[in-house]
């Protein structure tokens, strides 16, 4: 009997059946990209707003949903969408945006405007890290730096090293897991408190960076058996092309962005 190691990273993001998981990362990163960077200039609610529906949208239909990923869109940002506007809303100054007075505690004063000018920030926030979910949950790092370096000829040395080291992340956690298993085994908890807490993840430190000059050196072996950097381009076994489809979503998301800011002029006065 044979054992098969597969590789969770050779997997490419167009094996997940979803629609957004079949177009191109970059496509997913142009596409929000101009509302994104009109987002930190706008002042008012409802520009803001919209962007946030759509953007929630097109994750809700394209993307896989999962408990985790539903916690992050429907409790996590719209707290910290409510935390922040409401932070704002106290610091802002009233006399600087008018409004009529809602609350007085002595010589401060909370007003509509400054209301409006708290939670405008925290909504335009919320819009600008919804917008960047689109990308962020349905794209994986090897697809995107594949991308970077099919379509944007980004240079391969540049690209698929960073590859490897962004898959020192896991490795690292694997290795801290194994360590921390084995001292548990030999009884080597060191009791509980802050000190042993302490003393416990130094006694982790030495054996981690171990494991990770051993994991660095096995992979520069890798690299060099393949003759890596030894050619200006190399052949791409998953390729991950710019089809019109990607075209398409990218040319229908900056129509929807257009008609929202043409829809609510939030530059006009």
């Amino acid at each position: 009997m044979s054992a098969v190691t597969v590789d969770p990273w050779a997997r490419t993001d167009a094996a997940d059946g979803r629609p957004l998981a079949r177009v191109n990362p970059l496509a997913k990163l142009v596409a929000p990209l101009p509302a994104i960077v009109l987002l930190v200039f706008v002042r008012d609610l409802a520009t803001p707003l919209a962007f946030l529906v759509l953007a929630y949208a097109v994750v809700l239909v394209g993307a896989r949903i999962t408990g985790r990923i539903a916690l992050l869109l429907f409790v996590a940002l719209p707290v910290a969408a409510a935390v922040i506007g409401l932070s704002m809303s106290l610091w802002t100054d009233p006399a600087r945006v008018g409004g009529e007075a809602i609350a007085r505690i002595g010589g401060w004063t909370l007003s509509t405007g400054a209301l409006t000018v708290g939670f405008a920030t925290g909504l335009r926030l919320a819009a600008i890290v919804a917008l960047a979910l689109i990308a962020g949950l349905t794209t994986t790092g090897p697809d995107l730096v594949r991308a970077s370096v099919q379509q944007l000829r980004v240079p391969y040395r540049i690209g698929y090293t960073a590859l490897a080291a962004f898959r020192f992340v896991p490795r690292f956690g694997h290795e801290l897991d194994v360590i921390r298993q084995a001292h548990r085994v030999r009884g080597a908890n060191g009791g509980r408190g802050p000190l042993a807490a302490a003393a416990r993840w130094w006694g982790y430190l030495v054996p981690l960076l171990a494991g990770a000059i051993r994991h660095a050196e096995r992979v520069a072996l890798a690299m060099d058996a393949r003759a890596f950097g030894a050619h200006p381009d190399r052949t791409e076994r998953h390729l991950v092309p710019w089809r019109v489809r990607d075209t398409v979503f990218v040319i229908v998301f900056w129509a929807a962005s257009a008609g929202i800011l043409v829809a609510f002029l939030p530059w006009m006065p």
